[in-house]
């Protein structure tokens, strides 16, 4: 595959492994990001693996990607349910997306259960902790060699 998969992580994500372990548990995103690499070379892929806790940042990364990725595996934490400029952006992104989040969303608060991104996801992947990134590099590696 030519094109990498963007992997785009929100706000406070560069915090995983301190931030309340009860929900995200220990592990960091540097670990993360390193087994991500490992899962899309065992595949066949490459990784643009990013993190910004800016809201432009993370719309500045979907605008590449529309040139630069195969696919988008984002999880905007918070923007999740705030950013109509992220869902925006990734209207304009045609190729596979998966929203991808650490926690059962479902499970807590309900100020979390109302995701503006799931509007335009091709597919979501929640609550299956670190290993969720993982599991969503097989699926997008499966759909885009189908496509």
């Amino acid at each position: 595959m030519n094109k990498p998969i963007f992997i785009l992580n929100g706000p406070n994500l560069n915090l995983l492994g301190q931030r309340e372990p009860h929900i995200y548990g220990t592990t960091t995103l540097a670990d993360i990001r390193e087994r991500c690499l490992n899962k899309a070379k065992a595949l066949g892929f490459a990784v643009d693996f990013r993190q910004s806790n800016f809201e432009g940042e993370l719309v500045e990364s979907v605008h590449q990607a529309r040139t630069d990725a195969c696919g988008i595996i984002i999880n905007p934490a918070a923007y999740t349910f705030t950013s109509i400029a992220i869902l925006d952006a990734l209207k304009t992104f045609d190729p596979p997306k998966i929203e991808l989040h650490i926690s059962n969303v479902h499970a807590r608060e309900s100020i979390y259960h109302n995701s503006l991104i799931s509007r335009v996801a091709t597919a979501i992947m929640i609550g299956f902790g670190a290993d969720g990134y993982e599991l969503a590099i097989q699926a997008m590696a499966g759909m885009v060699t189908r496509d």
